[in-house]
């Protein structure tokens, strides 16, 4: 007992002043911040099929810049003197009935298939995104009357659409591009329309309104950066379907004239010569494939690392 009584006498009320504390660091977190966009990076990067497929993509936009430049041959000079050479010598892909060298077509062709492919994915964009974002966020009347002309519009073959199109303009890049664009948009307007109805009725959208946020910063700073990761992986998806399609209708007779090459024109005029040369079809019919191929993978890739399904 005296022991403890001697003890409690040592105590001062220094030794009972309260620690100073860090508030933002208590509240601070030990790990490195994560934002969505990382994350589905780094989900991204870990599909194997995905990084394939962006890889042969970046090899064949390159090959599609440089590829014409390698070698001194033009895609469209004639030369009878180097008729139908067979490939693997000075003319790696051969040439052709023209004479013309099948590796400078070849990549030159990519390079105006993957670019009539984007300006027709850029016609979904500015039509569809914007025709779907009004359709489900306005909803009633207006989405009724909407979808509609949708329903008036999907029931038309597309292909007839574009083959009238393109009898009506000279066919070239940019009219063939708007054929597929004006066709192509609805998937992308269905797309955002299903997206914007979802979204409209969370919390998040419906406190903004509450606060009196406008229909434009409702629409460009709550909805549409969320719809951003769909709209996404249906480019990814659109994008070879806009490369299939140029290559039927050059292969139909309704593509880029000569001697302006696509891929679509080379694998034309190798399929009339197959049992003769068949080089002439094979690696422009190889490139198509490919770049199909790896825009499918990278579009795969995408929709699982968007997925917020499969967030670990």
């Amino acid at each position: 007992m005296s022991s403890m009584n001697s003890s409690t006498q040592n105590l001062t009320p220094e030794m009972f002043q309260p620690i100073e504390r860090d508030t933002l660091a208590q509240e601070g977190v030990s790990s490195k911040k994560i934002t969505f966009w990382g994350d589905v990076w780094r989900r991204f990067l870990k599909n194997k099929g995905a990084l394939i497929g962006a890889l042969l993509l970046l090899v064949i936009g390159i090959l599609a810049i440089v590829g014409p430049e390698i070698h001194s041959y033009s895609y469209r000079s004639v030369n009878y003197d180097l008729i139908n050479k067979e490939a693997f010598g000075d003319h790696w892909f051969g040439t052709d009935g023209a004479g013309r060298d099948v590796w400078t077509r070849t990549w030159y062709g990519a390079g105006i298939s993957l670019l009539i492919a984007f300006l027709a994915t850029a016609f979904d964009l500015f039509i569809g995104v914007p025709y779907g974002c009004i359709s489900g966020y306005y909803g009633g009347k207006v989405d009724n009357w909407m979808q509609r002309i949708i329903e008036v519009l999907y029931g038309i073959p597309n292909l007839i659409v574009i083959i009238l199109l393109l009898l009506w303009m000279k066919p070239g890049i940019i009219a063939i591009a708007l054929a597929l664009g004006i066709t192509g948009w609805i998937t992308m307007a269905r797309v955002v329309r299903g997206q914007m109805l979802k979204l409209k009725s969370q919390e998040y959208v419906l406190a903004a309104r509450t606060l009196g946020a406008s229909t434009r910063r409702m629409l460009t700073k709550h909805m549409l950066p969320n719809v951003l990761g769909p709209v996404i992986i249906t480019i990814m998806f659109s994008i070879p379907t806009a490369i299939f399609f140029e290559a039927f209708l050059a292969f139909i007779g309704l593509g880029i004239r000569p001697p302006e090459a696509s891929l679509g024109v080379l694998i034309n005029d190798g399929y009339k010569v197959l049992q003769l040369f068949p080089y002439q079809l094979f690696f422009p019919a190889l490139v198509l494939s490919l770049i199909m191929f790896s825009f499918n993978l990278v579009g795969d890739g995408l929709r699982d690392a968007l997925d917020p399904k499969l967030r670990q």
